[in-house]
């Protein structure tokens, strides 16, 4: 186990390092990329890939000063609405459900998408709560049913990470063998708790105002949070368990996010994905970004914050001629 993991997250002798380990990678050779690459560069990408995608995008500029980077980050439904709604085209758009962009995005916005990076759902503990008092795999639905729990998730209309936190409600059920376990969980989410998005939870558990919130495990680890690690049947991390994560389903708004607009969601393991819109501002540059994202340095990037890659990421779809490397 590499020295900066513990068993409640990492340590803070691995933010320290990260400037180093980005320099390093900064300085290695990206095929496929122009010497002479200028001009803006529009990010939007999920609240958890807010660290990530920093830490890609300063490698990325340090090799070419000339880019200049604009990044915004929100739940994914909210980055998909920029898109859908508000005509706001970026050049990259990374969101923390890849399936988001064939039911909301193509074809009208792009024709691809790029399965990069997989995750896991953890139950984050406030540092603030003893250790003897905390949660386990086995005991955490009834510490949270207890009236006295302070817990959070984010918001399932603007952000996987709120929409997974009910799946796995209804995974813990039949995992558990508790009839209702799911319902009884959602009774007990209080709307002060609830976020646009799941890393918004994180100073919260910091500074004790919340004993518990629903996060992903790069996120946890990343800010040195303790967390309960789940089952891998109700975790949404492992595509072996497809059959069982499909049992869970929930509905969010749409495209539009109007009454009526309305997107089913089923249950499986979670995959990020990046593509770059059909008619994004600037395209040479995104193409030179992707590229160096799925490029071994980028990739080490990422394994580097927590995200299991996928090697070589998985294209789904057709990409315009001359993006791949």
């Amino acid at each position: 186990m590499p020295p900066w993991i513990t068993a409640s997250g990492w340590s803070w002798r691995w933010s320290r390092a990260v400037p180093v380990i980005v320099a390093l990678l900064a300085a290695t050779p990206v095929s496929g990329i122009a010497q002479d690459l200028r001009g803006p560069l529009v990010v939007y990408n999920a609240g958890s890939l807010a660290v990530p995608f920093k830490l890609l995008l300063d490698a990325f500029s340090q090799r070419y000063p000339e880019v200049g980077v604009q990044q915004e980050h929100s739940g994914s439904l909210a980055a998909v609405r920029k898109l859908t709604e508000l005509d706001r085209i970026p050049d990259i758009l990374a969101l923390a459900d890849g399936t988001l962009f064939p039911a909301l995005l193509q074809p009208e916005y792009t024709s691809w998408h790029a399965v990069f990076a997989r995750n896991a759902m953890v139950l984050a503990v406030s540092p603030m709560v003893p250790p003897g008092d905390r949660g386990t795999a086995d005991t955490w639905p009834d510490v949270l049913l207890d009236g006295s729990v302070r817990w959070g998730h984010a918001d399932p209309a603007v952000d996987p990470a709120g929409y997974r936190t009910f799946m796995v409600f209804d995974l813990a059920e039949r995992y558990y063998g508790r009839p209702g376990l799911g319902r009884a969980l959602r009774d007990r989410s209080e709307p002060r708790y609830v976020r646009p998005k799941s890393a918004d939870l994180v100073a919260l558990l910091q500074l004790g105002e919340l004993d518990y919130a629903w996060l992903y495990s790069s996120v946890a680890r990343f800010h040195n949070i303790p967390y309960v690690m789940l089952p891998k049947a109700i975790d949404l991390s492992d595509p072996q368990f497809a059959d069982e994560y499909d049992r869970a389903v929930v509905r969010v708004p749409g495209r539009t996010g109007a009454p009526g607009d309305i997107l089913e969601i089923r249950g499986r393991a979670i995959e990020l994905a990046v593509s770059v819109p059909r008619d994004a501002p600037h395209p040479e540059v995104a193409g030179a970004f992707f590229r160096f994202l799925v490029s071994e340095v980028g990739q080490s990037i990422l394994r580097e914050v927590g995200l299991p890659t996928v090697d070589p990421p998985d294209i789904r779809g057709t990409p315009p001629a001359g993006l791949l490397p």
